[in-house]
């Protein structure tokens, strides 16, 4: 892996993890000898600096107006999608996994509560319910009305909808029998390879898509810059700390720990900036 050279350091001790995990699933099943997985787990993980080895630099935030630039190139489904993340701080999974039973609208006046069935910290801080306040209920509302408490509340299947009937309103030629055709077909089975809930790769694609449709159109000096949904989050947590302090940033971001939350929000440097604008020599001070 490491002479690929298509790995980083980290992704690569991810694999050999996964690696030990199969032969100590192989001991369980008592096809594999206990001391093979005693000399795996021997080897120590490849640290900073390993030669031949890489790391990919720390994920930044994406700026409030870069993202600006790109909604107007996504359908309404995942332009409510990235609000709400950018709002609340989510992670990408806790967005596109969420259902419409996940929403409680009655446990507090003025709020709503989305408890994620399972979230990565679970097993540190057991539940994580995370409140609603009126601007993400307006995100929500239009996606909740007429389904099923196990329906996803963001659906790739409307987002294609939205889509094409966008294209339509767009159009300005006639339509050719063989799309009037395609039409007819997609009508009698629709978004037959479409599944109901969004995943990791699609959300973050649905996003590629629209800064690749944005740049068509947009002049060299006014180009969108790539990024991703895991950048909304870094920018949620980033504008809390720099407006509220670091342990609001925790909070909103369901961190156990400050020393996670700096991985996360990056305002510390514009705190000390402005700190240092501001500052005055208490030496100079004629009342000292």
């Amino acid at each position: 892996m490491v002479e690929a050279g298509t790995l980083c350091r980290s992704q690569i001790n991810k694999h050999i993890g996964r690696i030990i995990r199969i032969f100590a699933w192989g001991v369980e099943e008592e096809i594999v000898a206990p001391n093979v997985v005693a000399a795996l787990r021997a080897v120590k993980n490849l640290q900073r600096g390993e030669q031949g080895t890489f790391d990919n630099p720390p994920r930044q935030e994406v700026s409030d107006e870069v993202v600006k630039w790109t909604l107007p190139f996504m359908p309404p489904t995942v332009v409510a999608m990235v609000q709400l993340q950018r709002i609340t701080g989510m992670r990408p999974s806790e967005i596109y996994r969420v259902t419409v039973g996940d929403i409680d609208q009655t446990r507090a006046p003025e709020l709503w509560y989305y408890t994620p069935p399972n979230h990565k910290t679970k097993r540190f801080i057991g539940e994580k319910p995370i409140p609603l306040g009126k601007p993400e209920q307006e995100l929500l509302v239009p996606y909740l009305a007429g389904k099923t408490a196990e329906a996803s509340v963001f659906s790739p299947r409307q987002a294609v909808r939205e889509r094409r009937e966008h294209q339509r309103t767009e159009r300005k030629s006639k339509l050719t029998p063989s799309q009037r055709e395609r039409d007819r077909r997609r009508a009698k089975h629709p978004a037959e390879k479409i599944g109901d809930f969004y995943d990791k790769h699609s959300y973050r694609q649905a996003i590629e898509h629209a800064i690749c449709k944005g740049n068509k159109t947009l002049p060299d000096g006014e180009k969108i810059p790539h990024w991703t949904p895991y950048q909304l989050r870094h920018a949620a947590g980033t504008a809390v700390e720099k407006t509220e302090g670091l342990d609001k940033a925790q909070a909103l971001l369901g961190h156990r720990t400050a020393n996670i939350t700096k991985r996360y929000a990056h305002g510390q440097l514009a705190i000390a900036e402005e700190m240092a604008r501001k500052r005055v020599n208490p030496f100079e001070d004629e009342s000292i």
